[in-house]
């Protein structure tokens, strides 16, 4: 017996196949490209994510594909399907990265329960009512992206919490606000009635089976967004464990028992189980490593080594904001580059600023929960952006907290496939602790009073050149 979990990113599809314990057996994954039709858009034919998951599945052994279940899912978060009675898409997906409905927040005045984007499900909708009113007439559900995936699979009509919270449609615990629906003009049948992230969501059809090479009739999973997912596969159960993933951008996710106090720039969203947690989003970590060792065109293992052979120019300083930023900032506007460059700066000190700007990035992001109430003194550590020691160990010296690596590629997956474990009946809530994966300390913190020193001028000069941001 085993259990699937399939993960639909932004720019892949992923799967992975768990056994009873809870090991990964294999995993596959399929790419595919966003369409920007115009400035600013961000958008997919679903029909891709169908193709992609047909391809992927094809990749499984036959052995494995046989043993599976059930099924579990996890999904990008904040985007739209707008589908038809008969589950067919009415306009490409709206995916997170859209910014199109960026003058449309004021919908959303302050104080909000969380932060709102111009890529989550509300502004986007209320974009589509007022500038696609064939859209309007066309639709019958307004689906988030893995659940779109599901009912293509023969599943139910449903939502969960996790990804209904993070749409500025519905309260924190995932409840659809009707009073605002009906104010943006949005009907509410649109939006499909919630389930827990593991319960049971329908079986698979025949036709899906064949297309897949899996068993009709097998349990799929409700399922959950992706951030919950990857917490749940990296092992993050109890009260108080947190997560920093690092990729593209950075998350750092503390579980919560109780439904925490809201913060300006802090998310406070449903768990995958019954669980709450706190998330801190910050936007330029990969984004801005990436642009920086292009800028000065490094390859990555000569950026590495330049950058922590240099020593640390005290004067030398890097805002990494090249997109805007979240948490703690909550500013679109926000900016980056060097401050104190001289004739003789080397490309060394600079990409070592890079990495100490990003890293004091992710600091202020902490900082904002840890002044939420949460100690935050270990973190599990996952993410591609992580892997190089040196870095590992400036990360442990700026956050001020232990890093533990998380042995699970695919964590968002494995996440998924053990809520279809759940699903089928085969694991508990109380199972969960024993799932974690391994963690092997990677670093602990050492006390740095010059790293402290230009983390506070970090701070300092943000403040200072943050009314430059806004817009003339």
């Amino acid at each position: 017996m085993s259990f699937l979990g399939i993960d639909l990113g932004t720019g892949s599809l992923k799967l992975a196949i768990i056994d009873e314990e809870g090991r990964e057996q294999c995993a596959t994954s399929v790419a595919y490209a966003i369409d920007t039709p115009q400035p600013g858009w961000a958008e997919i034919d679903p029909q891709i994510w169908w193709r992609a998951l047909c391809e992927a599945a094809a990749r499984l052994p036959d052995a494995q594909r046989g043993a599976v279940r059930a099924i579990g899912f996890s999904g990008q978060m904040h985007g739209i399907v707008l589908s038809d009675a008969h589950g067919e898409p009415v306009r490409p997906a709206m995916l997170w990265p859209d910014t199109r409905a960026v003058s449309l927040l004021d919908a959303w005045p302050d104080p909000q329960p969380n932060p709102v984007a111009p890529g989550m499900a509300g502004p986007l909708l209320r974009w589509i009512a007022l500038r696609e009113p064939q859209s309007l007439r066309a639709a019958r559900w307004a689906l988030q992206p893995k659940d779109w995936l599901r009912v293509r699979l023969g599943g139910a009509t449903a939502t969960d919490p996790s990804d209904a919270c993070a749409t500025a449609l519905a309260d924190p615990a995932g409840n659809w606000d009707r009073e605002l629906l009906a104010r943006l003009g949005l009907p509410g049948e649109w939006f499909a009635p919630l389930a827990l992230s593991y319960a049971a969501g329908g079986t698979l059809s025949g036709e899906a089976a064949r297309a897949l090479g899996l068993r009709a009739g097998i349990v799929l999973a409700t399922g959950a967004g992706d951030t919950p997912c990857a917490a749940l596969g990296s092992g993050l159960s109890r009260d108080g464990d947190a997560l920093l993933t690092t990729g593209t951008g950075g998350q750092i996710v503390v579980l919560a028992t109780q439904e925490p106090d809201a913060a300006r720039g802090l998310h406070r969203y449903r768990a995958a189980t019954d669980h709450w947690y706190r998330m801190a989003a910050m936007q330029n970590v990969g984004v801005a490593l990436e642009a920086v060792r292009g800028w000065l065109s490094y390859e990555w293992h000569d950026a590495y080594r330049d950058a922590f052979e240099a020593d640390a120019v005290s004067g030398l300083a890097f805002l990494p904001y090249l997109t805007g930023e979240r948490t703690p900032w909550l500013n679109p506007a926000a900016r980056g580059g060097w401050l104190g460059l001289a004739l003789g700066t080397s490309r060394g000190a600079m990409m070592r600023a890079a990495f100490e700007g990003v890293a004091f990035s992710l600091r202020a992001g902490l900082d904002a929960i840890r002044q939420s109430g949460a100690r935050v003194p270990v973190l599990r550590l996952a993410g591609g952006g992580s892997v190089d020691p040196r870095w590992r160990q400036l990360l442990a010296d700026a956050l001020d907290a232990e890093l533990h690596a998380v042995d699970c590629p695919n964590a968002a997956a494995r996440g998924a496939a053990i809520l279809g474990g759940l699903a089928a009946g085969h694991w508990h809530a109380g199972d969960l602790a024993a799932l974690a994966p391994t963690a092997t300390r990677a670093a602990e913190p050492h006390s740095n009073p010059a790293l402290a020193s230009r983390y506070a001028r970090f701070l300092d000069l943000y403040g200072r050149v943050e009314p430059w941001f806004a817009p003339s």
